[in-house]
């Protein structure tokens, strides 16, 4: 059921919106060259208590995961893109890290990500962390009230495919509010003027992930992580969006702490 919510419920998810927001900063700034992926989720699981905060990750198990996800923060690495489970590893000059937080806060879910680079960074992951960014800034933009959901998947397509990329619609945007997982599906590619009508009042995940040479994905044997079939590397870039009837608001917005 998509459900809409009133400007008092929009600003009662700004609390988790700019958590969200400042985790995710803190962590990429704290994540150098020989930082484990379980350090970091500690480190995020300090932060969640510290706040008072409830972790959307933890005690996660859909139809897709093998169990429990068991952890309080997805980190993927190089091939893996999506729902990546932490694990014993040191990261690596040149390695590729995307980070996927979601919280609640006062029973309010916010739900947010970011790519980039540790150490020396290599020009083709460079060019399609940056394409999932201009492609979740051409979503944002395409998210107003008139508009329909495939104006939004269509915004994030036509800068993905410009950029030479290809699209997996298996995994996309989402509806959030009091649960991290809700209706609207929001696709990566689609149509415009199609689907359900952009309303005030709508908060969705928006989140365009790609692979470098591919648009298929496998599971690792952990039951989470998705990887690309072929290797290439993934990135992912995702904001929690309220559609207002003045515009949206990126209540995940990372701007005001002078990041990305």
């Amino acid at each position: 059921m998509i459900e809409l919510r009133t400007p008092a419920e929009i600003e009662a998810m700004r609390p988790a919106g700019r958590f969200v927001a400042e985790v995710l900063a803190t962590l990429r700034d704290e994540t150098k060259v020989g930082t484990n992926l379980l350090a970091i989720d500690r480190r995020a699981h300090e932060l969640i208590r510290r706040a008072g905060a409830e972790s959307c990750y933890i005690d996660y198990h859909p139809s897709f995961g093998a169990s429990p996800f068991g952890k309080v923060i997805c980190t993927s690495i190089n091939d893996a893109v999506l729902h990546g489970l932490p694990f014993d590893y040191d990261i690596r000059d040149g390695d590729l890290v995307s980070l996927d937080l979601a919280v609640s806060i006062d029973g309010w879910v916010a739900d947010s990500a970011v790519s980039f680079v540790v150490g020396t960074a290599r020009d083709e992951d460079l060019a399609l962390i940056d394409t999932t960014e201009r492609a979740l800034e051409a979503a944002i933009g395409a998210a107003l009230v008139g508009n329909r959901i495939g104006d939004i998947s269509h915004a994030i397509a036509e800068v993905s495919h410009a950029a030479g990329y290809s699209i997996n619609t298996d995994f996309g945007g989402h509806g959030v509010g009091r649960v991290m997982h809700g209706d609207p599906h929001v696709p990566n590619d689609g149509k415009p003027n199609r689907g359900y009508p952009l309303r005030a009042g709508l908060v969705v995940a928006l989140e365009p992930w790609l692979l470098a040479t591919t648009d298929e994905l496998v599971t690792d044997p952990d039951g989470w992580t998705l990887r690309s079939v072929d290797g290439s590397r993934g990135a992912h870039s995702e904001h929690t969006v309220a559609i207002t009837a003045d515009g949206p608001i990126v209540l995940t917005d990372r701007s005001f702490l002078g990041v990305r």
